[in-house]
């Protein structure tokens, strides 16, 4: 099992990013939850897997069309218990 929070950076607000990353998130089977910060950064956290950790970190170093990402910032994180679901969080 494994953790990690990212902050993303680059044209990653008001182009279907949250959406995106928690399609991807569920579809690889994470947990965690997305958000947008004030400061135009995307910031997650998402833990499964090593797999689904993985496959959401690659995506994210994309994102998805119309985005531009021009850096992503990773943190591991402990993990923690009885997670589920891969949320939108309000922005920060």
């Amino acid at each position: 099992m494994r953790r990690i929070r990212l902050v993303i950076r680059g044209v990653v607000q008001g182009v279907g990013f949250r959406y995106s990353m928690q399609h991807i998130a569920r579809g690889a089977g994470a947990t965690g939850w997305v958000r947008n910060v004030t400061n135009g950064t995307v910031e997650a956290e998402v833990q499964g897997d090593a797999a689904a950790v993985e496959t959401v970190l690659d995506w994210a170093a994309k994102g998805p069309r119309g985005g531009v990402v021009d850096g992503v910032s990773m943190t591991e994180m402990p993990t923690t218990p009885d997670e589920s679901g891969f949320e939108i969080r309000r922005d920060a």
